[in-house]
């Protein structure tokens, strides 16, 4: 529990709008958003479940200690051993969409949850996706309507995205960037009170 007076405070270490939102949907809405600004470069040879375990847990680690439980997540998108990147730039979002057409990935969300005495608390949600095929057309469609810009491999699937994938086995909320089923027992877990 918080190491001051009342109820323990929450803060995510996020700019993340998405995962404001999907907090929002647990009952979660007193929290303060810190973003942690860390280096999320690969190491060498790194594989992508622990790379997504690995920042999440330096982001949940970046913020001063305090009493306040510290929440922090990291999505990643995986085809094999290669993590594929924020798309920052049409060219990227249109190599992401052709290299996952038609073929099946994993997303990858990791939460860290640093609670006021320090301990750390982590999970890790797995979540198989497969696009249809994609024609030009409506990889082009889809790059024309902006939703890749600063996505993790290019898409987001709470767009249009959405009707482009055939299915998914897992966790939405996990592709999103925040897996809400593990947010919730992580945060109970630590003695966070949640209903």
């Amino acid at each position: 529990m918080s190491a001051g007076h009342g109820a323990p405070r929450l803060v995510l270490a996020s700019a993340s709008p998405r995962r404001r939102e999907l907090l929002s949907r647990i009952g979660m809405s007193d929290f303060t958003v810190e973003a942690a600004d860390i280096d999320e470069t690969a190491h060498p040879r790194e594989v992508p479940r622990d790379y997504a375990r690995r920042m999440a847990r330096e982001k949940a680690l970046a913020l001063p200690p305090g009493d306040a439980f510290v929440l922090a997540g990291d999505t990643v998108v995986a085809c094999g051993r290669r993590v594929l990147p924020k798309a920052e730039d049409e060219k990227t979002a249109r190599e992401c969409l052709a290299l996952l057409s038609g073929r099946r990935h994993r997303v990858l969300s990791a939460i860290a949850l640093r609670a006021p005495g320090g301990t750390l608390h982590e999970r890790l949600n797995e979540t198989i996706v497969r696009f249809k095929q994609l024609s030009k057309d409506e990889v082009e469609a889809y790059i024309a309507g902006g939703e890749w810009e600063g996505k993790a491999g290019g898409y987001a699937i709470q767009g249009s995205a959405e009707g482009l994938i055939a299915w998914i086995s897992g966790s939405h909320s996990g592709v999103v960037g925040l897996p809400l089923f593990e947010t919730r027992a992580l945060l109970k877990g630590a003695g966070f009170p949640i209903g």
